[in-house]
């Protein structure tokens, strides 16, 4: 069999995958394979007689080429979990990813909102007609109150909320689960908009499995769609939609716990990072907004700026 097919099965029913990473991570293999063959069929028989230094000259190429540094690093482990792979299994004498430095990543602040922004979603969430409103209080309550990611969010069963639970139990990245907590107001929110859900079923169509059913393929809400009813709600609220997504949500949730006095540690939980450096970035966001209020409500600030 194919070594690229053997790997992107092992992803899929050994370490859980998300469907994303999968169709990445192929990717990301694909292209080094027409880099160096061309386009030919050959495949990834290919891809294991490239050397250490092939694929140094590949990631200089990209560089060149202006690929941002978290692209590359993305590549970067693909190559290296596809090789280790083929390692494991006797395909391959020595993994020639060994040498390849990390790129270095320059970590820009993410965006966030405020709580007047997010009082605004609101507010345009609630100037829908009443089903669609209630599904979208309840989507953004659930996405604020619980920091879940997209995939996570859209991929909710009927079954985990159907008695009115004070926390959810997430699978998240790498098959992983993890507790998140469900406020009053959430709860609230999906009873009510459980109450007219079936009115998004598919015609003939008696239940779904999903919390947030569609009529499209997968059944379920996709992240497109829900990015969509963000951008008008963005719209309706004054809000630049650029600003606005289903990940900035996961990102208020964080930044605001953290300005509201929560330890890393929790909220590092309730995200499910890995890696606590990975939370830590919301410290700086908080930091940079702390920094923003001071200079614009302080009497001191004013006073300076006077003098200056």
């Amino acid at each position: 069999m194919d070594p690229l097919v053997q790997f992107l099965d092992m992803l899929r029913s050994e370490r859980a995958s998300s469907a994303s990473t999968i169709e990445a991570y192929g990717r990301d293999l694909t292209d080094l394979k027409i880099f160096f063959y061309h386009g030919s069929q050959e495949a990834s028989p290919g891809l294991l007689s490239l050397t250490d230094q092939q694929l140094s000259h590949y990631f200089t190429y990209l560089s060149e080429q202006g690929l941002k540094a978290s692209s590359a690093a993305r590549k970067r482990s693909a190559f290296r979990q596809f090789y280790r792979f083929c390692l494991g299994e006797g395909l391959i004498g020595q993994d020639p990813t060994r040498r390849i430095a990390a790129p270095q990543k320059s970590r820009s602040l993410p965006k966030t909102l405020s709580h007047e922004e997010v009082n605004a979603l609101w507010e345009a969430a609630h100037s829908k007609d009443p089903h669609q409103a209630l599904r979208l209080q309840a989507l953004m309550d659930i996405a604020y109150a619980s920091g879940l990611r997209i995939s996570e969010l859209v991929g909710i069963r009927l079954d985990a909320v159907i008695k009115d639970p004070a926390y959810l139990i997430i699978k998240g990245k790498g098959g992983t689960e993890r507790l998140v907590p469900l406020s009053m107001t959430a709860r609230e929110s999906i009873k009510a908009y459980l109450e007219v859900r079936t009115c998004y079923l598919s015609a003939g169509q008696k239940d779904s499995q999903w919390l947030f059913p569609s009529r499209g393929k997968s059944g379920h809400l996709t992240r497109r769609r829900v990015g969509q009813l963000l951008d008008e709600m963005a719209d309706q609220a004054g809000i630049d939609r650029s600003h606005v997504s289903p990940h900035v949500l996961r990102h208020a949730f964080a930044t605001h716990l953290l300005e509201g006095g929560a330890d890393l540690r929790v909220v590092q939980t309730f995200l499910g990072h890995a890696d606590i450096s990975t939370t830590q970035i919301y410290t700086h966001v908080t930091q940079t907004r702390l920094k923003e209020i001071m200079e614009k409500h302080h009497p001191l600030m004013e006073k300076a700026k006077v003098i200056s």
